[in-house]
């Protein structure tokens, strides 16, 4: 339904990463994930416009999935919460191309007052967390034009400082200047679908009422230079997307 819709890619993820969330092990995840993968990929096997990205922090996930059928690896942790994930991922057989996010800390205290705060400007110090997770990444064997980037909306974030990363996307990208190329040019994955900001910025306290206020904060993604974007509603995000693809990107 969501390929009929216009999503051009499923992200399968097998365990929440939202603030407080408990962790599963990768042994369960893998269990929850790899038959949904492999079961994707073989009803979208014909297809060159469809793709399948796994969201998992754990390299031994990444791994298998890559093995079930999966294009893309999607860590909202950008290697930093399983020590497995960076060099699994440079060691793939086919080498996919793997999303990095900006985050401090974990699930667990992510959004605590230390985690949230920032000495400079906001896009300045994730753009440079974002370099930082780059260069680990190169210095592991995974290809620069391997990456992409993500800013991590709601992680590890204030409202406020979610709302300065979307205002200022290009203020991030670039930061990844001094490893030119690929890197800066990487692209850019924004993830503000019925985040908890929302909820606060239009009162909207379900995350199932916060569809508008997503498809806002889309179009000021796309504007701001975002390549890709995670969403919940597909139909009301492919149609925004296309008019702010027409405004701003063609």
């Amino acid at each position: 339904a969501m390929v009929a819709a216009g999503a051009t890619i499923i992200d399968v993820g097998g365990q929440s990463t939202r603030p407080g969330a408990t962790r599963v092990s990768p042994e369960e995840e893998t269990m929850r994930v790899i038959p949904v993968v492999r079961a994707l990929a073989k009803e979208f096997a014909e297809r060159d416009d469809v793709f399948i990205s796994i969201d998992t922090f754990y390299g031994d996930v990444a791994r298998a999935a890559a093995e079930a059928g999966a294009n893309i690896i999607n860590d909202v942790s950008g290697g930093s919460w399983d020590p497995k994930m960076l060099p699994t991922v440079a060691a793939l057989k086919q080498p996919l191309p793997y999303v990095v996010m900006h985050v401090r800390g974990d699930p667990s205290n992510m959004q605590s007052k230390s985690n949230t705060s920032y000495d400079g400007h906001v896009c300045d110090e994730v753009g440079d967390g974002l370099l930082a997770t780059a260069r680990k990444c190169i210095e592991e064997g995974i290809e620069p034009w391997r990456l992409w980037i993500d800013p991590g909306i709601g992680f590890a974030k204030t409202g406020r400082a979610n709302v300065e990363l979307l205002r200022d996307l290009p203020r991030v990208r670039s930061r990844l200047a001094p490893l030119g190329g690929a890197v800066v040019h990487a692209p850019m994955l924004i993830g503000a679908s019925r985040k908890r900001f929302l909820g606060e910025l239009t009162g909207q306290a379900e995350a199932s009422d916060r569809d508008v206020a997503s498809v806002a904060a889309l179009v000021g993604a796309v504007h701001g230079g975002a390549d890709v974007a995670r969403v919940h509603n597909v139909p009301m995000s492919v149609d925004a997307a296309r008019v702010a693809d027409a405004l701003w990107r063609r």
